[in-house]
Parts: C-alpha cells; sequence; structure tokens
C-alpha cells in the first residue's frame, strides 16, 4: 500500500446496499478499495484518501459537521439530515437497479386511502421522518409520523395506517399486498463536500479530480468502442447509418482507397448495427469494452 500523504482527504462510503455497487464503481473510476471483513475504516491505493465506511443515513451529517470532508449518500438521506452540504454531483446508480430509488407512500391493497388527503388524522410509520413530514406540510396534511427502526411493511394496517418507505422496482411492496398512493422524492447517490472541505484549494482540486472519474465511469456504461476499416467510398454511407454518442473518427490506411473508423455506441445496438455495416463493406470490425468516457 502506498505511504500516507502529508495531507488527506476523508472520504465516507455507505455501508450497507449500496457499498458493493459504489465499491464497483470506484474500481472503475481507478480506485482500488479494500475492506476487511469486520473492518470500519477501509484502505486504498491512493495515499491521499483517508476512508470511513459508515451507514448512508449518517454521511450528511458528519460532512455537515464537519468531521469528513465528503462523501456518497442519497439525496434522500442528505435531504432527511438537513445539513449544509455542497453537492459536487449526481451520480446515477443504485443498489439492485440503474433506476432510482424512490420514497413512496404505501398502505395496504384495500385501505380507503386512495389520496395523500385521506391521511388527514392517520399515523404514518417510516424511517425518512424529515422526508415525510415535509410533504406532509407542502401539502396541508396534519398526520402523525413516527420512525420506524426497519421492516416497515409489517406495520400496516395494525400499527400504523401508511407508512412510507423506499423501492426501486416495487417488487417487494406488491408482494406485501400494498399499494402505492404516491411518490414524495426520487434520490440517486450524490458526491457531497461540507463548506470548509469545498473552500480548500487542495481539498477541493482532489474532489473535482475524485468526480471527474466518478462520472466518467458512468457515463462509459453500457457503452463500447467500435473500429473497423471500410472503403473510402462507402463512408458516407456508413456515417449516414452509424448511431454514434459523437463524430466518429476517420483515419486514413496505407492502403490506397481505405479508412479507418472508430467510435462509441450503446452497447445494446451492437448485435443489430455490426451485421449492417459488414454488409455496408466494413472489414475488420472490433468492439471493446470501455472502463470511462470523458466528454
Amino acid at each position: 500500500m502506498p505511504e500516507p500523504t502529508e495531507k488527506s482527504l476523508k472520504l465516507a462510503l455507505p455501508k450497507g446496499s449500496l457499498q458493493e455497487p459504489t465499491l464497483e464503481l470506484f474500481e472503475k473510476a481507478g480506485f482500488n478499495v479494500y475492506v476487511s471483513s469486520r473492518g470500519y475504516r477501509p484502505t486504498s491505493d491512493d495515499a491521499d484518501l483517508d476512508l470511513y465506511l459508515i451507514r448512508a443515513q449518517e454521511i450528511g451529517r458528519y460532512i455537515g459537521q464537519g468531521f469528513i470532508d465528503c462523501g456518497i449518500t442519497g439525496l434522500d438521506w442528505a435531504s432527511e439530515a438537513g445539513a449544509e452540504l455542497v453537492d459536487l454531483a449526481e451520480l446515477p446508480y443504485s443498489r439492485a437497479t440503474v433506476r432510482p430509488t424512490r420514497w413512496v407512500l404505501v398502505v395496504p391493497e384495500d385501505s380507503p386511502i386512495r389520496r395523500p388527503e385521506d391521511l388527514e388524522g392517520k399515523r404514518i410509520a417510516t424511517e425518512g421522518v424529515g422526508i415525510t413530514q415535509r410533504y406532509l406540510k407542502e401539502k396541508g396534511i396534519n398526520a402523525e409520523v413516527e420512525f420506524s427502526w426497519g421492516a416497515t411493511e409489517v406495520k400496516v394496517p395494525d400499527l400504523v395506517d401508511a407508512i412510507v418507505d423506499v423501492t426501486e422496482t416495487g417488487s417487494s411492496i406488491r408482494a406485501n399486498k400494498l399499494r402505492i398512493v404516491d411518490t414524495l422524492l426520487t434520490s440517486f447517490p450524490h458526491f457531497y463536500a461540507s463548506p470548509a472541505a469545498a473552500a480548500d484549494p487542495w481539498k477541493r482540486e482532489k474532489m473535482e479530480r475524485i468526480r471527474l472519474m466518478l462520472k466518467a465511469a458512468l457515463d462509459a456504461r453500457d457503452k463500447v468502442g467500435l473500429k473497423m476499416n471500410l472503403p473510402a467510398d462507402k463512408l458516407a454511407g456508413l456515417l449516414e447509418r452509424l448511431p454514434s454518442l459523437r463524430r466518429p473518427t476517420v483515419a486514413p490506411l496505407a492502403e490506397e482507397g481505405w479508412v479507418a473508423v472508430e467510435t462509441v455506441i450503446e452497447e445494446k445496438v451492437v448485435r443489430d448495427i455490426i451485421p449492417e455495416l459488414k454488409l455496408l463493406g466494413a472489414e475488420g470490425i472490433i468492439e471493446y469494452p470501455l472502463n470511462k468516457l470523458v466528454s
């Protein structure tokens, strides 16, 4: 491992359901993070980083209090913390899918509650008390909100009238014979910094470099590089058909009358486009994976 440097950036990574996808993202971005089975202080191959593994629910609070310089946590938990944070970037990934996390108002399938206004005078259980209270205030609804330590789905209808819970696909909600009434908040992870860290020139530059690499890794997701050789007189037809994300690179080959074409496309279209490229006269077609895509 590299020796620690005189300066360090205290960075918190989320422990729990976001832990593995976050570590995978950092690895694709070029930062290898090592977590022991019981450790809360990961290490990495970047000697400037002083890493912490903390529950996502607490990261915003620790950043806001200045104990941590920066970290990855959801927009939802940052909102719940109510701390002053500098939002460096939205990072569109999640624990199970590429969909954002949704905080939803949920009731039993046979509940008479059909709309948010029907919650007047009712009881709601949730881990996101602040999120729920702000939602009710915006709607002008008076309801009792109690904190739930987990297993929130089992509390309706015997203990509370409704719950506010987190979902990505809604499958767990349907499996428990529950129904979504409304969505309170949609959330992806964000890269947050404390105001003090953001004002420090060395820390700000370090965080901007991390932000750039994380975004580049996410931008490369589900995309591939494609290169091929082509008769020059077929180039116009190929460019018209090629669904490239940007202008392809075209260079002449040593053999007169031929060009090399290289571009980036969505991986899902490769199976359809390669046969068409072949019919257009392309040869030596190569598909290769991308780790990062810097715009």
